[in-house]
């Protein structure tokens, strides 16, 4: 049996709980959903009905009063995008009832589900969102306290974990997340990613977005993963995987539904002209993108001309991840205007935006917190930021930024 692995969500998901009458955790398949609330059920009298159980799906779609004399809450419903059937009858049940934590909720976070849930749900679900593993999770490190960017708190932090290493994150990167593959050899990961791609994805492409040519969606995929850490050319995007520009939106928002890949999107502040108005493209897993480029050892994407997009990719979805599962909420974004000037994350917590750049390299170059000085025209507290690296202590640049060891996001 294989060893379960903590996961950072689990506080916020029982506080959740112990609130809302209703529970929804959404993300990718195989991320682990299902294997972290079944967890969290062991010892209790908690119903598990999976919907990807035909004969049950046909039940919830045609007799939710029925499903639920069958399967009584407290319950846990795995895949219950495929019946928002039953979200009017979970309302009656939640304004029946004064217990919260009735009904534990799994889905894809697909556009029509979510807006099913939200108007049905109101003020009685709490929705949060399970990502692939950190790197921290796998290493069984369960860093206490919110994510702060001041030389204080980082130094704290980096007392806790051990020191950077370039290899130790690349295979972090290579390997993925996906807890099945977490521990699987190279043949056996090229298997897992090979079916999790022709198997799990192909069927909910299929269903979810009616898309029934496997073949060109799965090379969509494929260029999508050539071009992470890079802004949205829907025209370069269409061209390569020969299908028209309106195709790619539309299969590009499927996958950001379906939590294939995230898009980041740009800066937005009145005070600052000419700002981007298109998004950077990351995948939430980048052992699925890897595998999707056919970077076939960690060694070659390591010292790959790609390693650098890899990284990027790497550190803005541990930030997303972090912010995902903390108490605090944060919305993150990048700025790029129209002079190409970039800068890599925005941090925008308690109307304050803290600055990132992110670099592969163990000593960048500290000029470029330079350019965190825009952020003074647009009449927003500038808060503490640096260069997210490869570098093993943190360093201070200046009395704002410092050099921050990647491990420590």
């Amino acid at each position: 049996m294989m060893e379960y692995i903590h996961r950072s969500l689990e506080r916020k998901f029982m506080r959740m709980s112990g609130f809302f009458k209703a529970v929804l955790v959404t993300g990718a398949r195989q991320v682990g959903k299902t294997t972290m609330l079944r967890r969290l059920a062991a010892g209790e009298n908690r119903t598990y009905v999976t919907l990807d159980d035909l004969p049950v799906r046909n039940l919830a779609k045609s007799d939710p009063a029925l499903f639920f004399q069958t399967y009584k809450p407290p319950v846990m419903i795995d895949e219950v995008q495929y019946a928002p059937e039953l979200f009017g009858r979970i309302k009656i049940m939640c304004d029946e009832s004064e217990e919260t934590g009735l009904f534990w909720l799994t889905g894809s976070q697909q556009f029509d589900m979510m807006k099913n849930v939200r108007e049905a749900l109101a003020g009685r679900i709490g929705i949060l969102e399970l990502y692939s593993l950190t790197k921290n999770e796998k290493d069984g490190l369960a860093l206490d306290g919110e994510l702060d960017f001041s030389l204080p708190a980082l130094q704290a932090r980096r007392a806790k974990v051990k020191k950077n290493d370039i290899v130790d994150v690349f295979e972090h990167i290579w390997r993925g997340g996906m807890p099945q593959a977490f521990r699987a050899d190279a043949e056996q990961r090229r298997e897992y990613y090979h079916a999790y791609v022709s198997t799990y994805l192909m069927r909910d492409v299929a269903e979810l977005g009616g898309i029934t040519d496997a073949l060109r969606f799965s090379k969509f995929l494929s260029v999508c993963a050539a071009l992470l850490s890079e802004q949205v050319n829907f025209r370069t995007l269409a061209e390569a995987a020969e299908i028209a520009a309106p195709t790619a939106k539309e299969w590009l928002w499927l996958s950001e539904g379906m939590g294939i890949v995230r898009l980041l999107r740009p800066y937005a502040n009145n005070a600052l002209k000419r700002l981007t108005k298109t998004p950077k493209l990351y995948f939430c897993d980048t052992g699925l993108a890897a595998h999707l480029s056919g970077w076939l050892t960690r060694e070659t994407l390591m010292n790959g001309a790609a390693a650098g997009h890899y990284f990027e990719n790497f550190a803005v979805m541990e930030l997303l991840k972090n912010y995902a599962y903390s108490q605090s909420k944060a919305n993150l974004s990048y700025y790029r205007d129209s002079n190409a000037k970039e800068v890599d994350i925005f941090i925008e917590r308690d109307g304050r935006v803290h600055p990132l750049e992110i670099k592969k390299s163990a000593n960048p170059d500290s000029r470029a917190v330079k350019k965190f000085s825009v952020l003074d025209k647009a009449a927003v507290e500038r808060g503490d930021g640096g260069i997210v690296c490869m570098c093993e202590e943190v360093i201070p640049i200046d009395a704002k930024n410092c050099f921050i060891p990647c491990n420590l996001i």
